[in-house]
């Protein structure tokens, strides 16, 4: 056991924001890689169309869709982001402060209370799934499609438990700068789907006995699989850091109760985003069949910038962050708050216009025959990205203060205003799932906005005139960057012979990297010192093994 020990501190040493965030954004990428994968395998077995040789049942992957919802939606509510943002703060005043023992206290008491409020929560999902997917998810299903998709809402239930109590733990190696491990575990999450859609789908043979007969519920197994894998990976993490689990919940324990009240207004804001889930998977079950597969796989590949540079960055940077307040260090704060969003937002332009520019591309890379209707829905949720990344980073500066309310407050009223421009555009101006994504993209515009000015009045000097210039001259750069998108798009065509991930790659790829040039070229020339450590790094990496000195000779 000390062996294991060993091993493990060495692997999960505490890290730099820099090196965590690049860490962080390294898994996001390669879960993000393993997730294209997945829905990949998917869409070749299940999506309906006629090279897929089970497209006889064009109804099965909007049920696996809509089967997700309630429990996702729990979790969210229950746990989620909800917990990082509330538990670390309070943690870390008591880890800085040397009171380790009323820490892990608080850790043993999250575990036990979410592992018991979820446990509850799966089986009423378990009990009452036949109600909810007919009255409230996907009314619009046929018959057959409502049955699978309860099935597989009873199997999936598990997974709020499950990643609960994963959460918890990510949680407290996150606090204590430990993110070796709370960033391989997702990935295990997706290798469970790939390996139930694999494997799982042709049939479960033990011994010779048949146990299970295999089709799309294979999946469902998948699912459960890979949140189980992704607990083991995460429960290895905090060995070595002296976590003294106690089953116990420590009721009278002040960091606890202070967690508690701090819970409700994150978890509410958390879960008002899947309230407009739920309200898109109602409506586009009305569409047709196949919509909410499409729409929800956009979804999936808007998601992938955000979760790699807005969901990174935020995650590697807050525990720094409320280390700046703890110290009593404001000035720290808006500085390092300030130089964080400047990051966010050099990085997450160019991706904007190369996906808009390339949608078509990006499509293939989850369904081999491509999908016209899925790559409009990608385009038009390009603004969404921006902004949904700048939030994360943006909310990070509330929650370091330990104010979950006011991002609460805006969430609802965006809530509200999301799921009536989706009923207004999707369903009554009749743009279907175009007008879904253009409700997303229009609301995550205003909610950024809404909460800059609140940070900015709280904090007058955070958005000083150096950071508004700054962000101007990154928008001054995204324009001819554009052009060069879009003549590098003409210049390298998508053909009907590129139908094909590996059609497809090397085509994106080129064009990736030629606008990525383009920006970098832009940023120096505007002067903006974001492009310089990327500069240098480049320069490390070309140069470093050759003596230029003897060069010079």
């Amino acid at each position: 056991m000390g062996r294991v020990r060993n091993v493990v501190n060495k692997i999960n040493q505490r890290l730099t924001v820099k090196l965590a965030a690049t860490i962080l954004a390294s898994s996001m990428l390669l879960s993000s890689l393993l997730g294209l994968l997945r829905d990949r395998f998917l869409n070749a077995a299940y999506f309906p169309n006629e090279k897929a040789h089970l497209a006889g049942y064009p109804v099965g992957l909007d049920a696996y869709t809509a089967a997700f919802m309630v429990p996702d939606f729990m979790f969210a509510i229950l746990v989620s982001g909800a917990l990082s943002v509330t538990f670390i703060p309070v943690f870390n005043e008591r880890w800085i402060k040397g009171n380790k023992q009323s820490a892990w206290q608080i850790s043993s008491s999250m575990i036990n209370l979410m592992a018991l409020v979820t446990l509850v929560t799966s089986v009423l999902i378990i009990v009452f799934a036949d109600p909810l997917m007919k009255y409230l998810i996907a009314p619009g299903l046929s018959e057959a499609g409502h049955a699978l998709a309860v099935s597989m809402m009873r199997v999936i239930a598990v997974n709020p438990l499950i990643f609960a109590v994963a959460a918890v733990i990510a949680s407290i190696q996150q606090a204590v700068g430990r993110f070796t491990f709370y960033a391989l575990a997702p990935m295990l999450y997706n290798v469970g789907i790939i390996i139930g859609t694999l494997w799982f789908t042709n049939g479960i043979n033990l011994f010779g006995w048949q146990i299970f007969d295999g089709g799309i519920m294979g999946v469902a197994l998948g699912v459960v699989l890979g949140s189980v894998l992704q607990l083991i990976v995460s429960a290895v993490g905090l060995i070595g850091l002296g976590f003294d689990y106690d089953f116990k919940i420590y009721w009278r324990n002040h960091g606890f109760r202070k967690v508690l009240s701090l819970l409700p207004a994150r978890s509410i804001d958390q879960g008002m985003d899947y309230v407009v889930s739920l309200a898109e998977v109602n409506l586009a079950s009305r569409m047709g069949d196949g919509v909410i597969r499409r729409y929800n796989q956009a979804l999936t590949l808007h998601m992938m910038p955000i979760n790699l540079i807005g969901v990174a960055i935020s995650n590697a940077a807050f525990p720094q962050l409320t280390e700046r307040l703890a110290s009593e260090r404001p000035d720290l704060f808006r500085r390092d708050l300030r130089s964080f969003l400047r990051t966010v937002i050099w990085m997450i332009i160019p991706i904007c216009v190369v996906t808009f520019f390339a949608r078509g591309y990006i499509v293939h890379f989850i369904n081999n025959n491509g999908d016209p209707v899925m790559a409009n829905i990608l385009g038009c949720l390009v603004m969404a990205i921006l902004f949904r990344t700048v939030y994360h980073m943006v909310a990070r500066g509330f929650y370091a203060q330990q104010d979950t309310k006011t991002p609460m407050y805006v969430s609802i009223f965006a809530i509200v205003l999301n799921v009536a421009l989706a009923v207004i555009l999707g369903y009554y101006v009749k743009l279907g799932p175009y007008g879904l994504a253009w409700a997303q993209s229009i609301v995550a515009f205003v909610e950024v906005v809404i909460l800059c000015v609140i940070l900015g009045r709280r904090m007058p000097q955070l958005f000083d005139a150096t950071f508004v210039k700054a962000v101007a001259k990154m928008a001054l750069a995204a324009v001819p960057l554009a052009v060069a998108c879009y003549v590098s798009v003409l210049v390298i065509p998508f053909r009907a012979s590129d139908d094909s991930f590996l059609g497809a790659l090397p085509k994106f790829g080129a064009i990736t990297i030629f606008n990525f040039v383009v920006y970098g070229a832009l940023s120096k020339w505007l002067k903006l010192p974001e492009i310089d450590p990327v500069l240098a790094r480049i320069k490390r990496l070309l140069f470093s093994r050759f003596d230029m000195s003897k060069l010079r000779r």
